[in-house]
């Protein structure tokens, strides 16, 4: 399918219709969106990937696919931001994770897809214990409570400059420095 000129045309004209939308999407998304689109019209049509082109709307796709990452933006927006399992922002757990991305990259040979598990993890782990009060599943289990800001002096006095890291131009300049970065192709 991914080799027909319609497919091309489908994978194009939808990429078009998303820059209208002011919505950058990876081309190769965008193409496996297409052909599970078109399969699934197929299927349950019951008719040939070839005959569903006909049902297909470039516009219709790009409009959905705008609309599901303005509804997963609005998700993440700055009220979401702090509840459990992500941290404040301005968490020096997380400051601390964010810093050790490019050391890590280094350490690893830029094994990227390493870095950002050890990432997710420890953020995940960093808002656990931070919302851990509210935690129906942790309530009342430590016979010694928890003690979150202690833990947060502990890491600040560990780090004393923990903002530098929520700025995106140090944390570039610090993956630079290793000799890796992240590029567009």
């Amino acid at each position: 399918m991914r080799n027909t000129k319609a497919f091309k045309e489908a994978v194009a004209g939808t990429l078009a219709e998303l820059a209208h939308h002011g919505v950058t999407v990876r081309p190769g998304t965008v193409a496996d969106t297409v052909e599970r689109n078109i399969r699934a019209v197929a299927e349950r049509l019951g008719i040939q990937e070839r005959s569903a082109w006909r049902y297909f709307d470039p516009a219709g796709l790009a409009a959905s696919i705008a609309q599901q990452r303005q509804a997963s933006e609005d998700a993440s927006a700055s009220g979401h931001v702090g509840r459990a399992p992500m941290p404040p922002v301005d968490n020096p757990e997380l400051a601390l994770i964010l810093g050790g991305v490019p050391d890590a990259l280094e350490e690893n040979g830029g094994d990227l897809y390493a870095v950002i598990l050890n990432v997710a993890v420890n953020a995940w782990m960093a808002g656990h214990i931070h919302g851990e009060d509210g935690c129906t599943g942790c309530k009342d289990k430590r016979p010694t409570g928890t003690d979150w800001q202690a833990r947060m002096d502990t890491i600040t006095t560990m780090q004393p400059d923990i903002t530098k890291w929520f700025s995106r131009e140090v944390w570039t300049a610090a993956l630079n420095d290793t000799g890796y970065g992240v590029t567009r192709t």
